[in-house]
């Protein structure tokens, strides 16, 4: 291998589209699977430039390039964790690869991964979890809950940008969410830069389908813990995003399995370089603390 490979595979409902970036020969030859949700390949981009020495796997999950077949049912995490394994057992056919591999994995990416590698324990060598947002473990559970599935609703009824406001506002919140959080007004999407009129559309992947299956999801610690103690199974969070709720939930998960929590450069998206038009993170700081961890 020499160039990024580009390729498709078939799965329930969707068409997968995932890439293999070769590594340069000089790291170690596990590859290293790069995993976010609703985030595609495109998100890593800058990150993978920082890992020459890896082999890259990464993959846009039923969002990007990857296509949802008409009728097909909302994808829930056990579906994510299905499209993972095909995507790493295809990719063996590029990198000649069979054995367990090294993860990466980000937001909605890191929940999915969690549910992987209990359920096949076998198939990872070392996880680093960053910033799940696995409402399960906070405090605040019952509350977050009730505001996830408030974005949601926000959406269905009054389309993208009073949707996304709200998700806005509740992950940027810092720290415990108060009592009185539904009862309080709903931001404006103009302080957002989003558009206050609904075009109509409800087929986001991140606010018609994730902000459904997320909190839903009941981690099982004791897989969990078996799967700690026969690999690496490392939480992560942002130096800056520490007390939003991904990054609450991070140090939530780590406290109640007993797992060790990192700490890497930046916020949610400090591995980022500007993808999508964000701000720019701290993608090289970002590298070399994920080089460190996976080392050990």
């Amino acid at each position: 291998m020499t160039t990024k490979q580009t390729a498709t595979l078939e799965a329930p409902g969707a068409t997968l589209v995932y890439d293999v970036r070769p590594g340069d020969g000089t790291g170690d030859p596990t590859p290293l699977v790069l995993v976010g949700s609703p985030q595609g390949a495109e998100g890593f981009t800058s990150l993978a430039a920082r890992l020459p020495g890896r082999t890259l796997v990464t993959y846009d999950p039923r969002s990007e390039r990857s296509t949802v077949h008409p009728g097909t049912a909302p994808a829930t995490p056990a579906t994510h964790v299905a499209d993972i394994r095909r995507v790493v057992a295809a990719s063996a056919g590029i990198t000649g690869h069979t054995g367990p591999v090294d993860v990466f994995a980000t937001s909605g990416g890191a929940l999915n991964a969690l549910a992987w590698i209990s359920e096949h324990p076998g198939e990872v060598r070392t996880l680093v979890a960053h910033e799940p947002p696995v409402a399960h473990y906070l405090p605040d559970r019952d509350l977050m809950i009730a505001a996830m599935a408030d974005v949601a609703d926000t959406y269905q009824a009054k389309g993208l940008g009073a949707g996304m406001a709200k998700f806005i506002a509740l992950v940027m919140h810092q720290g415990e969410l108060p009592a009185d959080y539904l009862d309080r007004p709903a931001p404006d999407p103009a302080q957002f830069g989003l558009p206050a009129q609904d075009d109509g559309s409800r087929d986001d992947p991140l606010l018609g389908v994730g902000m459904r299956a997320t909190p839903r999801f009941v981690p099982d610690d004791d897989a969990l813990r078996a799967a700690a103690a026969s690999g690496r199974v490392i939480l992560a969070q942002g130096e800056e995003s520490a007390q939003e709720m991904p990054g609450r939930s991070a140090a939530a998960a780590a406290a109640r399995l007993g797992l060790p929590l990192a700490v890497f450069p930046g916020s949610h998206n400090g591995f980022m370089g500007g993808e999508y038009g964000q701000p720019a993170g701290k993608p090289e700081e970002f590298a070399a603390k994920l080089r460190e961890v996976l080392a050990g």
